[in-house]
């Protein structure tokens, strides 16, 4: 039961993210701006926000295990949120996640997806991940150390590189 209920969390956050690049793809109307994806009026509405962060930060929670991210790479990849408040999401207790950390979330989704579907096992990904990368967007050091730069452009650079490595460079 709990397994199925992981599995259903997991797909409610990944529809989190296709959503937004559905609706990102879609017309603009004077509720939606498209390089954000939700509605503007639903961006901000606690409701929503709410029902996701729970999903959102267990799925969080085992993609950085799995990757074997510290505590503080953590709270880092979240937006730099204070220990007392890693402590007590990893704990179980969570709020109203902000936009932003949703976002966040939601890109570190995208890149977990992505390793699994540009490598043929799990610790390839990982390797990739912590290696040192002499293309550009790394400089020399790891994805994940862009990644680790702190802010959210440094997450989109990460999955854009790995997105256009999946379709194929024009």
């Amino acid at each position: 039961m709990a397994l199925d209920s992981q599995v259903r969390d997991s797909l409610y956050i990944e529809k989190f993210s296709i959503m937004r690049l559905v609706m990102a793809s879609q017309e603009t109307d004077t509720l939606l701006r498209s390089e954000e994806g939700l509605p503007f009026a639903e961006r901000h509405d606690p409701a929503v926000r709410e029902r996701l962060s729970g999903p959102g930060l267990r799925t969080f929670f085992n993609i950085a295990s799995e990757w074997g991210l510290s505590v503080n790479q953590q709270r880092v990849l979240l937006g730099g949120v204070p220990p007392s408040t890693y402590h007590k999401w990893k704990g179980g207790t969570v709020g109203t996640l902000s936009y932003d950390q949703l976002e966040r979330i939601s890109l570190a989704l995208g890149i977990y997806k992505a390793l699994k579907l540009l490598f043929a096992d799990d610790a390839s990904g990982v390797r990739w991940l912590k290696a040192a990368n002499t293309d550009l967007p790394f400089a020399g050091g790891s994805p994940l150390d862009r990644m680790l730069h702190g802010s959210i452009d440094d997450l989109y650079a990460v999955r854009r590189y790995l997105d256009g490595w999946r379709e194929g460079w024009p």
